[in-house]
């Protein structure tokens, strides 16, 4: 009788709690800001696995073999443009066939990757940059609006017994994108045309959308050499550069020798952080505050 209890029990669980019991999809992103959208949209509907682990460069990433046995169970893969997918992702699709690997750029116009060109100041935004497009869009909370709703998209293509709640939930992740967005222009606006100094040339989109001028130290994906530092030395004297900013995953050295040489204060701004929408109001008010100086 207790069993029978025990059964009736059970299957009137299943009939009240259909969601709770069922599979949660099993998904994986390349950097931690995929994790926070793919979450605002799904919620605990998906479990998410991020490949590059906080500390590490997409640009030279190489799977863990605990990472690679858990593309073998994956259902989706959300691809973003980050350099190591290039050489990473058709190894995960031999993999596991079956997993769905979503381009969340799709119908989103990448620019070129900037980098700084010695002795002509005027063509240091994409001159000779055509070999490699810009992928971090993920800066860009209008850009972010078009990665979230592919996103949505494919979520629903393969749990279609939840699209109401992705479709939802999208449509709130956007509300607070656009809030975002009017805050970052109103932080930003006093600042406009004013220069952002950085190492590697992560904030593209970022200076794009909200008026600022990007001057990567980068010359073409390298460190700079003497020569080409002393015209960034130079350049940087020109602009009133008082603030250099460097993300965690690169080396700090030839950041500081500017600095040193120009009495400027070295400031991380790492675009790979999992607080996105905290992240760059953080760094808003560090560009506006420099510009303030």
């Amino acid at each position: 009788m207790r069993i029978e209890n025990f059964f009736r029990l059970f299957l009137f669980s299943l009939f009240l709690f259909p969601a709770t019991l069922m599979a949660k999809v099993h998904v994986v992103v390349s950097i931690v800001p995929e994790k926070t959208f793919v979450e605002k949209i799904a919620g605990d509907l998906v479990d998410v696995m991020v490949m590059v682990v906080p500390g590490a460069s997409p640009t030279t990433y190489e799977p863990k073999p605990s990472q690679m046995r858990a593309i073998s169970s994956a259902d989706i893969y959300f691809s973003i443009g980050v350099p190591f997918e290039k050489a990473w992702l058709p190894r995960f699709a031999a993999q596991n066939p079956k997993m769905k690997i979503v381009d969340i750029t799709r119908g989103i116009k990448k620019m070129p990757m900037q980098h700084h060109h010695h002795g002509k100041k005027t063509q240091h935004s994409t001159l000779g940059a055509q070999h490699s497009l810009d992928p971090h869009v993920w800066l860009s909370p209008p850009l972010v609006k078009a990665q979230a709703r592919n996103i949505a998209r494919a979520l629903e293509e393969i749990d279609p017994a939840h699209s109401k709640i992705y479709a939802e939930n999208l449509a709130k992740f956007e509300k607070e994108i656009d809030a975002l967005d009017e805050k970052l222009k109103k932080i930003l606006k006093p600042c406009k045309g004013s220069a952002m100094m950085v190492f590697h040339p992560s904030w593209g989109y970022f200076a794009r959308t909200y008026g600022l001028r990007q001057i990567p130290i980068e010359m073409e994906g390298k460190e700079p050499r003497s020569k080409e530092l002393v015209h960034l030395i130079h350049e940087a004297k020109e602009e009133k550069v008082n603030t250099l900013f460097v993300q965690p995953q690169f080396s700090k050295r030839t950041a500081k020798v500017i600095a040193k040489s120009i009495g400027a204060t070295i400031v991380e701004a790492d675009p790979l952080a999992s607080d996105w929408d905290a992240n760059l109001m953080n760094i808003a008010n560090k560009v506006c505050k420099a510009a303030s100086k």
